[in-house]
């Protein structure tokens, strides 16, 4: 799940920080539902204050820790602080929906920012429910917050395909120092950072706000999250949201590999896109001359890395934001084209520098305690190098970038457990997926809609957006909306497909061609990819 990381609330996020409302908002109030179950007392167990963040300041949100123990097979061996934030509801008590606790993905994004989504409900659906953010333990402003080699992310790195016996070693030695470095003065921690704990650390949070039941919207990893407290908490679950689905039967090892496959696609995809409007960006008239353009441009870098910062690994990793998001297309378009132009080292350092976590691995050690401690990856270097070169052959974009993000498994410091096996049951649970999503590709939908048998999945035929929900499609966001204020869901249709489908946000065209640019404000506000 390299990278997993969304748009929806961080885009709301700068929205709201420039003062800009999305039309959704503004629309006429929806009538929700009672909540079956109020409030209670036990809110008291957190004490909220301010947050810090202006962004949570901007949206009157509160701020506070919950208490989890470290380990609830020992509940006796300490505790760790989950950071939470809330942006109570505004209707009146008659018609509270409850809590909905949310998970940006990753793992190990932080969701503190996350309480603001409600705003951006369409219809006002979002009102009735207290939307609770929360850093993971581990995570963030959460206590202990995990960091191993704060500038382990520092380019130039070596090439990532190992090629030769020197690269190689590199790359092994780096990956196992970083595993040997997370496992130093965590090992507690490390040992109590599977999905498993998030999931039972969400029921704490539950307990801690006094609600019988939440609500809950996952994006990318998080709707792994949702899956796996709805197996192991059923009865907690009233309504929930996934985002961009995880395939339960792949976690996470074939997850990766299957990712490569749809990010060489997607990256056709956006070469495609280049060549078509190669009177803008003058790169190519077709797809292999774009993708010759990108490669010769790598080697180059390889060789003599820009600024000494960005080389080879460091410029794929600035581009693979073309396929996640289509929103990135226009501006990953003119990076391109600059620098193929002027070759000016600035602005491409510039926009590493934006996708990088220099000086703070937190969010990377997070990824890695959990992936790697939710299920045992292969031990032996040669199955990783003979499944990664025969993915290679086919995918060779992402193939080896992804390999080592994920290579201090190899080494992983804590015992790996056995995922549990995702079943929904009787929740009604809304799917939302992208056809052509590369970082949970679309198959996670179809198979979590079957394990969910009375949920409903709503599918964007030809996208290739990760993650995009409340993000200005109206077709979707209105069925959000129209689920969060009364449960209503799309119509279940026989057979393995989606229920219902929407039209994708329209493609990115660029200024100074005969179209319009639509998604130009979204540009201007998106985050960088990391």
């Amino acid at each position: 799940m390299r990278r997993g990381v969304v748009l929806g609330a961080v885009i709301a996020m700068l929205l709201a920080t420039v003062g800009l409302v999305p039309e959704a908002v503004s629309a006429g109030a929806t009538t929700a539902a009672p909540a079956p179950h109020a409030a209670t007392s036990a809110a008291s167990a957190i004490t909220w204050g301010p947050c810090s963040d202006p962004n949570l300041q901007q949206a009157h949100a509160q701020c506070g820790f919950v208490s989890a123990p470290l380990s609830y097979s020992h509940p006796g061996s300490g505790t760790v602080k989950l950071a939470v934030s809330r942006v109570k509801h505004t209707v009146p008590a008659s018609q509270y929906q409850g809590v909905m606790l949310l998970n940006p993905g990753g793992p190990g994004a932080s969701g503190l920012i996350y309480s603001i989504l409600g705003q951006f409900v369409p219809k006002h659906a979002g009102d009735a429910y207290d939307w609770i953010g929360f850093d993971p333990r581990g995570v963030g402003s959460s206590k202990p917050s995990l960091s191993c080699l704060p500038n382990y992310n520092q380019g130039p790195r070596p090439s990532y395909r190992p090629t030769s016996p020197k690269i190689l070693d590199e790359w092994l030695t780096r990956s196992k120092q970083y595993a040997n470095a997370c496992g130093k003065d965590q090992a507690a921690l490390l040992q109590n950072t599977k999905s498993t704990d998030w999931a039972r650390d969400m029921d704490t949070i539950r307990v801690a706000l006094g609600a019988k039941q939440i609500n809950y919207y996952g994006f990318s990893y998080g709707t792994y999250l949702g899956q796996v407290y709805s197996t192991l908490f059923p009865t907690h679950v009233r309504r929930i949201v996934l985002d961009s689905n995880v395939d339960p039967r792949n976690v996470w090892y074939d997850a990766n590999l299957n990712q490569d496959v749809a990010f060489e696609r997607n990256m056709g995809i956006w070469f495609a896109w280049v060549a078509k409007y190669d009177n803008v960006y003058h790169l190519g008239k077709t797809e292999d001359a774009v993708r010759q353009t990108f490669l010769e441009e790598e080697q180059a870098l390889a060789k003599s890395p820009a600024g000494g910062v960005v080389g080879s690994d460091e410029w794929d990793d600035i581009f693979l934001g073309a396929g996640y998001y289509e929103q990135t297309w226009l501006d990953l378009g003119s990076l391109f084209s600059n620098w193929v132009r002027t070759h000016k080292i600035g602005p491409l350092v510039a926009e590493y520098k934006g996708t990088e976590s220099i000086g703070d691995d937190n969010e990377y050690a997070m990824y890695n305690a959990v992936q790697c401690s939710d299920v045992q990856w292969p031990q032996k270097w040669s199955t990783w190098s003979r499944d990664n070169w025969r993915t290679d052959r086919i995918a060779p974009f992402e193939t080896w970038a992804n390999a080592w993000f994920n290579a201090p498994c190899l080494h992983w410091p804590a015992k790996a457990g056995t995922p549990v096996t995702v079943k929904g049951g009787n929740i009604r649970a809304l799917l939302v997926d992208e056809t052509l999503d590369a970082a949970t590709p679309f198959e996670g939908s179809l198979e979590v809609r079957k394990r969910f048998p009375k949920s409903s999945l709503l599918a964007e035929p030809g996208g290739t957006t990760h993650a995009d929900t409340l993000f200005g499609d109206a077709c979707v966001d209105n069925t959000i909306a129209r689920y969060l204020a009364d449960g209503t869901l799309p119509t279940r249709k026989s057979g393995n497909g989606p229920d219902a489908t929407c039209k994708p946000l329209p493609v990115p065209v660029p200024h100074g061609t005969n179209g319009s640019n639509g998604s130009a404000l979204r540009i201007l506000l998106l985050p960088k990819v990391r």
